[in-house]
């Protein structure tokens, strides 16, 4: 074999050489790709969680160290290949229903549902219940005492 020749097979033609390195480029972009892929599930679920320290904020806002660490286990659970679905069970399981921060519609969610709409009707039954009795009170007449009262004060000069 020539000097020529074994340069040439061990340099590579150029449409080899531009194809390994296609490929090469497009294993490292479906790489990036999944790895974005994951942190955008990562984020959707950690915005739905609720930060069980907290409490008012969800895993995404929270940098308490629970909340930390339960980002970190979607991180994994997503790269173990987990649906959303499987995490988020997983977690309801661990902390109880209480962890979603939009609670499902269950019995044992009924007042946090409810809740608000039960205390508004309460109000404006109080409130057409005071309205109505306002409407129906009859005025009751001075007695003479506060007549004279009252004319006292009428005649009285303001200066």
């Amino acid at each position: 074999m020539s000097a020529g020749r074994r340069r040439r097979l061990v340099r590579g033609s150029a449409p080899v050489r531009t194809g390994a390195w296609a490929i090469v480029l497009c294993a490292a972009m479906q790489g990036a790709a999944a790895a974005a892929s994951i942190e955008e599930r990562e984020a959707q679920l950690a915005a739905s969680l609720r930060c069980m320290v907290c409490q008012n904020q969800t895993l995404a806002e929270s940098n308490a160290p629970l909340a930390v660490d339960m980002r970190r286990q979607i991180r994994e659970q997503l790269g173990q290949g987990r649906s959303e679905r499987q995490i988020r069970d997983y977690f309801e399981q661990r902390y109880g229903a209480f962890v979603r921060y939009d609670p499902p519609f269950m019995p044992s969610t009924w007042l946090l549902w409810l809740g608000p709409f039960v205390l508004l009707a309460a109000g404006f039954a109080a409130l057409w219940r005071a309205v109505s009795r306002h409407g129906r009170a009859q005025p009751v007449p001075l007695t003479p005492a506060e007549r004279e009262q009252a004319a006292a004060l009428l005649k009285e000069d303001p200066r």
